[in-house]
């Protein structure tokens, strides 16, 4: 076997092909973040971690690489403007961040202030994201696109925008939608720059191929472009129909669906501008996909596309479509949100316990006093060869199943059940390593395969899936993971990773690979008091918004992180934000705190007149209780241990 190093460690977790250039591993041992792809500005996240924890900053840690979100907003829109040169596209790209994707200040002030050489604008879908996008966006280049259904205060608030000098373009998603934006821009005299979503054939791929189709939740029937067309031209307003919109879904992984889908929409706007329409933007939505698990394929969690790939297909196929029609091309306008800032935010959890199959260090030996099982169980360990692996594992199996069947009725003490226990799981991780014995092992067989699986750890870690991983919990889908540290040692463990919470779904068993999905991670074993860190990459979409407060575990810990040469190691957290305190949490769902502590109070009270309390004791009860709703809601783990 070839001697361990990082890169076998790169080549294991396949961080060379879903990590972009972001990411990669140093000679340390230690994942190391390249924000702009460059090799001369990496950033060690031990390190990050060593400043957070010396702020008092504890796990889980949600680590944000804000020059990182600079360079992904430069990528797509150097990556447009490559395309409109190479095609001789007569105008240009004006991309918008849908703030759905990630609604946190900190991210979209980022965004917004990297955004602005290029008049990158947002995309709001409730009156929550408006009012926020009104107060951020103040280019009167940008575009901010309302998305979603709309009610009078929401159309109001656009039409404020619109007054100020902002170019807020209302997109109707129903038809009715247009009758109410012409009453409440009536009423306040102010025109509307208006959109219409379309409602395409052509559907998307994907866990989220339902936002597309002609079953989608939103756009409008080709009856319906019609009769807004003529509402429009009825009521003086043709002039203001600027935008026409379509969606195709999030994470759409193959590129023939973009191509159909753009095709598809700029044919429609093509129709629409002959209408009489002065029009000038066709938006394509999102869908830009993210490669999670690096296969470069049209799995769900990859993409077969590059994003220069996708540039030029969009390219050209708009230019293709509306030079057929002799039509104007339009100003480009997509939403690419996961895509943007996906690869920017890194979850940082610790392991502090795990659960194995079997103690190998336990000796167990037979007894008179044993059921005879014990003895059978033994003789089969202990000649097991590589010749009769599969039989001698297949007689084991069935002691096995005899032991459950005997112990129900009875007829078993607890401690045979016990030694035969041991000695199956024994024999089964003998009989994988046997037939892993030979490199020029053609076949394991299925049964082996799923034996591997069961003798995986399932490695306990501080942090909850529902609030962090909710998209992995829900739908299935996959995240990078991996060890930040300890790469230059080989991992001897094969695990699953499960959370705190109470809920046996709070667990991760499903792990990126290049062949397929793999249901155990390769880990290395936990060293006692020694802190071991595992990282969830390209968390940055959706994650952060989307958790729920399962068993009330909040908000985590945040450090944001720039790069700056003046410091000795290449960076500074410039802010820390803390995660959510009990007290917080409690509050979300309607505990208030006074009450709480009146109501604890009361009791330290009685316990004090029934004599079961000293009043020194009582009183250092309760401010024990005060200081715990102050407490980070996860857990405070020392030395390795909770």
């Amino acid at each position: 076997m070839q001697d361990w190093n990082t890169d076998s460690a790169i080549e294991l977790y396949n961080i060379d092909r879903w990590g972009m250039g972001y990411f990669s591993i140093n000679p340390r041992g230690h994942v190391e973040v390249l924000p702009t792809q460059n090799p001369a500005t990496s950033v060690d996240i031990m390190e990050v971690i060593e400043d957070a924890r010396d702020r008092g900053l504890t796990f889980p840690l949600v680590l944000r690489f804000q020059d990182l979100l600079q360079h992904r907003v430069e990528t797509i829109n150097l990556a447009f403007q490559s395309a409109i040169n190479e095609f001789g596209y007569k105008n240009h790209y004006r991309g918008v961040f849908p703030i759905k994707v990630n609604q946190l200040r900190e991210v979209v002030e980022e965004i917004v202030e990297a955004g602005r050489p290029f008049h990158l604008g947002i995309e709001a879908g409730s009156k929550p994201e408006l009012l926020a996008a009104l107060a951020i966006q103040n280019d009167p280049e940008g575009l901010i696109i309302c998305n979603g259904y709309k009610d009078r205060q929401f159309i109001q608030s656009a039409l404020l925008g619109n007054k100020l000098g902002n170019r807020v373009i209302m997109v109707v998603e129903k038809i009715e939608e247009l009758f109410q934006i012409i009453e409440v821009s009536k009423k306040t005299g102010v025109e509307p720059m208006i959109g219409l979503r379309v409602r395409l054939q052509s559907k998307g791929a994907g866990k989220w191929a339902t936002s597309g189709g002609e079953n989608a939740k939103f756009g409008l029937s080709t009856a319906d472009l019609v009769r807004a067309s003529e509402t429009l031209k009825a009521e003086g307003l043709a002039h203001c129909l600027k935008l026409v919109h379509f969606h195709v879904g999030s994470q759409v992984p193959d590129i023939g669906t973009i191509k159909r889908a753009v095709r598809e929409a700029a044919r429609f706007y093509s129709k629409l501008a002959k209408l009489g329409h002065e029009l000038g933007y066709l938006d394509v939505g999102g869908g830009l996909a993210v490669d999670y698990d690096g296969s470069n394929t049209a799995f769900d969690s990859s993409t077969n596309y590059t994003l220069q790939e996708y540039a030029r297909d969009v390219i050209y196929n708009i230019m293709d479509v509306c030079d057929s029609e002799a039509i104007p091309h339009p100003i480009i306008v997509s939403e690419s949100g996961r895509a943007l800032v996906a690869h920017h935010s890194v979850l940082v959890v610790e392991a502090f316990g795990s659960i194995e199959k079997y103690d190998a260090s336990a000796a167990f030996s037979a007894k008179p006093s044993d059921h005879k099982l014990v003895s059978d169980i033994f003789d089969i360990e202990k000649n097991l060869t590589e010749a009769n692996r599969t039989e001698m594992f297949h007689d084991a199996q069935e002691i096995k199943e005899q032991t459950l069947s005997m112990f129900n009725f009875g007829l078993m003490d607890l401690e045979s059940k016990a030694k035969i226990e041991q000695a199956y799981w024994r024999i089964a991780h003998r009989t994988v390593k046997l037939f892993h014995a030979q490199d020029d092992q053609e076949y394991i067989p299925d049964e082996v395969k799923e034996l591997e699986v069961a003798l995986g750890d399932q490695y306990v870690c501080n942090f909850s899936v529902f609030q962090s991983l909710l998209d992995h919990w829900a739908l299935g889908q996959l995240f990078p993971v991996m060890p930040i540290h300890r790469l230059n040692e080989e991992p001897t463990h094969q695990a699953t990773l499960v959370d705190i919470t109470c809920d046996s779904d709070g667990k991760v068993s499903k792990f990126i690979d290049l062949q397929d999905v793999k249901e155990t991670l390769p880990l290395h074993g936990l060293k006692g008091s020694e802190p071991y860190y595992i990282g969830f990459f390209l968390m940055g979409a959706y994650q952060d918004i989307m958790g729920d407060l399962h068993n009330l575990f909040g908000r985590v810990n945040e450090a944001h992180v720039f790069l700056d040469e003046d410091e000795e190691d290449g960076f500074y957290i410039e802010e820390t934000i803390e995660g959510s305190t009990i007290a917080e949490v409690l509050s979300m769902t309607q505990w208030n705190q006074s009450d709480l502590i009146r109501g604890f109070k009361k009791q330290v009270d009685a316990a004090i007149k029934s004599d079961r309390l000293k009043p020194n004791e009582g009183m250092k009860l309760l401010t024990a209780y005060e200081r715990g709703l102050k407490n980070y809601t996860y857990l405070d783990i020392q030395n390795g241990k909770a």
